[in-house]
């Protein structure tokens, strides 16, 4: 056991005798603060900003220890997985701040997190500081008077078990990383990860990509209708059956495009049978064949955990999960709501009251049950804090009356919480739900029939404070209810069939994974916990292996062939089921049920069972095909090949054609970066191999230099340049004996060094020119560029160029946009003055057009515009700059992801570099 803090019964026994000052230790400055507003003079309260201590990366460690068996992971696996732990450069002076105060003071408060994490940050500070004085652990999950008081009166030691748990996650994740990501670096590409729960969630964004990839479409037809009663109501339903067989709907085929196997009983209609029908029909008498109303009950959804309140945020305010628990965290170190970090929907008994209070206070008695509802915990295991998110206090503040106090982000997801509270604790909502079917037949003799179907709430119940909606609803029109209301209608009843409309419709791929989705999705696995999922999305996508295009999430080629190495080499790492049970075995070692070492003995050095340990599989992976690793076949005789440069589709030449060494010539083509995996088809393929024959052609000859010009093909589009032969031998000795002679410090003479080889001239294609139509004179502008077009007053040099965002002048650092290409070649030097001489923006520049605008944000109502700046463009609403990622173009860039990096950036808390500095290990405690 590692060293344990007094018992509580000890420390309240100690508590009585100490009347000093008392130092409390929280993990977040803003924490801090807030905690220190309800402790008097007596408390000083400081925060250590996160963990102190971690493992160092293996090169950070001592000279003497980098040979020894720490030397690889920083922990020993020979030796009960002994870790060796480092302070940070950066919590240097932090640690020494600490031990200062401890020095002043008669009592040590830990009131870090009541989680894992929280929990290791606990023990690092316990080990570090050595007090000597009484000491506690604190834990609550809401920053309140109350809370803070009751915390107070029930310390507790710090529970070894769960920092075994958070210690063997992060030996886990090392091993796991430090294991399996080199393999990738030789065999994929330099600066490529795999991870624990990040290889699963990116192998969950491949696999529904794979699905698009072998989609095949299918097309049906349906009708729908206007029916009128004698009266001149109207209502529209639509075609449900034909001569008594159902009509085909789009879940009736299989991704093939083909129908169910059991779905033989179902009508296909084809445009000529639901065009002539729908003729047929129109104006037609019907009947009402039967009528039906059934009472209708929703129950309100359960208050939200960390992974529903990130589902819902993304779809109602559309926040990515990072901006949701970097906003969730500030409402929480604020005293705002409680802990963002829980797999449980349980309220405690003060919450439950404050709720059915506040519900029956703003709408009504009725709106509240006779008893509190109490939601079953989903997930059994869960080692988080054991209170579902909610307001804090034991008495909530209405989103009205905290709505000064709060940033508009801040505002919003306080009253989502709010909203998801109060309703999980009001009544059903009630009504009934109507339909009706009709029958008619057609000139031709079909007998068609129709239904319709229409909810009616009569008693809204929780409906009147929120609404949770589904991931392809709309946040504005979720709010409504369906009100769809019939006619008063009976069976047997004549209508007028009216304007009778025959549509087409196509069966659409899987859905891509949004935020939202994907984290439903590995909750519903049980992989991961919700405090790791906004870091797992964010991980992925910085890494390359997936791009958002609007709210989806879309994968790279990179991450096809990622996975397929994974699955081929490590296919059990990768495995949804083996992950999610990783995720239970921390559970119980976090409860004490199974032992750390023995655990991590298991999972990579091998288990008693005879069960492969990670090291084993390491070692024994024989040789790996890399070519085959980096193909990605796309359509019969055409493969993606990701290359060092990127990927590229590569065929056999269809017409037979040989290479230098006589073998049949392989044809290659760029992929262009901003297409999507599922869009390259074969006919997509097709126009991209016509494209790249053109590359490569010889457009003529630069007067000036004797030098060919060619036209290519690049992945970020066409361009032309200059074709520089190579030296001979010769030359390049003409070229060194040419150098002057150096001399190291022992008079010896430096060995000369060859000339470094001419870089060529380039020029993007302006997007007037095309491959086929760009000829030499054109190319022999683009290769004069950039073009001097004059001098300013003070004879500073101002150069025309053609940049990533268009044309553009250059004086120093400061750019100015053109308004089109030609005037790259005709603008004059009196011109340009002139567009110098209007007022600079904020004295950066004049001002700019807008490269691309998106109307307001959802956050602060302004208008949201892309702009060039000194670095490349960047997204502003006048408040708020964000840079675009370099791997997302003008053309790809949405309006959400304007609106998400705004919002992230407005959330983004500053970045600290960690280095390393000796501690001690945990292990090596329990000795």
């Amino acid at each position: 056991m590692a060293h344990r803090l007094p018992s509580a019964r000890t420390c309240q026994r100690s508590r009585s005798s100490v009347s000093g000052k008392k130092l409390v230790i929280v993990e977040s400055p803003a924490k801090s603060r807030s905690i220190a507003k309800y402790l008097g003079d007596d408390f000083i309260v400081d925060a250590s900003a996160g963990h102190i201590r971690d493992l160092p990366q293996p090169s950070e460690l001592p000279a003497d220890m980098k040979k020894g068996p720490f030397g690889k992971f920083a922990v020993d696996p020979d030796n009960g997985f002994e870790a060796y732990y480092v302070v940070s450069d950066s919590k240097k002076s932090k640690v020494r701040e600490l031990k200062k105060q401890l020095k002043e003071a008669d009592e040590l408060y830990l009131a870090t997190d009541a989680d894992r994490e929280g929990e290791a940050i606990a023990w690092h500070l316990y080990e570090v500081l050595k007090p000597k004085v009484p000491t506690y652990r604190l834990t609550f999950t809401e920053i309140t008077k109350e809370a803070i008081q009751r915390a107070m009166e029930n310390p507790r030691e710090i529970d070894s078990h769960l920092v075994d748990a958070q210690e063997t996650r992060r030996i886990l994740d090392r091993l796991f990383g430090y294991e399996i990501s080199p393999v990738l670096w030789r065999k994929v590409g330099k600066g490529l990860s795999a991870g624990r729960v990040q290889s699963v969630a990116t192998r969950m964004v491949v696999d529904r990509e794979r699905e698009r990839l072998a989609f095949v479409s299918a097309d049906y037809w349906d009708l729908t209708g206007s029916f009128a009663t004698d009266s001149a109501e109207t209502f529209t339903a639509k075609l449900t059956a034909v001569d008594g067989d159902r009509i085909a709907a789009g879940s009736d085929f299989t991704d093939k495009g083909e129908l169910k196997k059991t779905r033989r009983d179902v009508v296909v209609l084809t445009k000529d049978d639901a065009e002539s029908l729908a003729e047929g029909l129109t104006g037609t008498r019907f009947s009402v064949d039967s009528l039906e109303d059934k009472p209708h009950t929703r129950r309100p959804q359960p208050p939200f955990i960390t992974s529903t309140l990130q589902q819902d945020a993304a779809r109602r305010l559309r926040f990515s999960s990072r901006v949701t628990m970097q906003v969730a965290q500030r409402l929480y170190e604020n005293g705002y709501i409680t802990y963002m970090r829980t797999d449980s929907t349980t309220l405690s008994n003060q919450a439950l009251t404050a709720a059915r209070r506040q519900a029956s206070e703003l709408y009504g008695k009725d709106s509240v049950p006779e008893k509190p509802r109490v939601y079953s915990r989903r997930n059994e295991t869960a080692q988080e804090a054991h209170e579902a998110i909610r307001p804090a206090g034991d008495s909530f503040r209405t989103p009205k009356q905290v709505r000064g106090e709060l940033s508009a982000d801040e505002f919003k997801l306080y009253e989502l919480i709010w909203k998801r509270t109060v309703a999980s604790q009001m009544a059903d909502a009630k009504g009934f739900t109507a339909s009706v079917r009709l029958t008619g037949s057609a000139a031709d003799g079909r007998t068609a029939t129709f239904g319709a179907s229409g909810t009616v709430i009569t008693f809204p119940g929780f409906l009147s404070a929120y609404e949770e909606i589904k991931d392809n609803d709309d946040a504005s029109s979720s709010e409504k209810t369906s009100d769809k209301r019939l006619p008063e209608l009976k069976e047997g009843q004549n209508l007028t069939s009216e304007d009778i409309a025959a549509k087409g419709h196509e069966t659409s791929p899987p859905a891509r994974y949004t935020e939202a989705t994907i984290v439903a999705e590995l909750e519903k696995r049980e992989i991961g916990r919700p405090s790791t999922y906004a870091p797992t999305i964010s991980v992925i996508m910085d890494r390359g292996y997936v791009t958002k295009r609007g709210s989806a999430l879309v994968p790279s080629w990179t991450a096809f062939s990622v996975i397929r190495l994974l699955e081929d080499h490590f296919g059990r790492y990768v495995d949804y089921d083996f992950t999610a049970r990783l995720e239970d075995d921390l559970d119980q070692i976090a409860r004490g049920a199974i032992e750390r070492e023995a655990w991590l003995q298991g999972f990579y050095l091998g288990a008693s069972s005879g069960e492969e340990g990670l090291k084993n599989v390491v070692e024994n992976l024989g040789e790996i095909d890399a070519r085959a690793v980096n193909t990605i076949e796309v359509a019969e005789g055409v493969e993606v090949r990701v290359g060092r440069y990127g990927p590229y589709l590569e065929r056999p030449n269809p017409d037979g054609e040989a290479d230098e060494k006589g073998e049949l010539k392989l044809d290659r083509a760029n992929i262009p970066a901003d297409l999507a995996p599922d869009e390259l088809t074969k006919a997509r393929a097709e126009e991209l191999f016509e494209q790249a024959a053109l590359s490569g052609r010889v457009l003529g000859t630069d007067p000036e230099t004797g030098r060919e010009v060619v036209a290519k093909d690049g992945r970020y589009g066409p361009y032309v340049t200059e074709v520089i032969p190579e030296p001979t031998e010769e030359e390049i000795q003409a070229a060194m004996d040419a150098q002057p002679t150096e001399y190291y410090k022992n008079g010896k003479p430096k060995p000369k060094k060859k000339p470094p080889k001419e870089k060529p001239r380039t020029g993007s294609l302006l997007k007037s020119m095309t491959l086929e139509t760009v000829t030499i004179d054109d190319a022999l502008k683009l290769l004069s560029l950039p073009r001097t077009v004059g001098t300013d007053e003070t004879g500073e040099e101002i150069l025309a160029l053609n940049g990533r965002f268009g044309p553009y002048l250059k004086k120093g650092s400061d750019t100015r946009p053109l308004q089109d290409e030609e005037q790259l070649f005709t603008i004059t030097e009196e011109e340009a003055r002139k567009i110098y001489a209007q007022p600079k923006q904020r004295g950066r520049g004049a001002a700019k057009p807008p490269l691309a605008e998106f109307g307001n944000d959802p956050t602060t109502e302004k208008p949201v515009v892309v702009k060039d700046g000194r670095f490349g463009p960047y997204v502003t609403d006048g408040e708020t700059n964000a840079t675009v990622p370099r791997t997302v173009s003008l053309e790809q860039l949405t309006k959400e992801q304007a609106y998400s990096l705004l919002a992230e950036k407005r959330a983004q808390g500053p970045v600290k570099k960690k280095k390393a500095s000796g501690g001690r290990s945990r292990a090596a405690a329990k000795a």
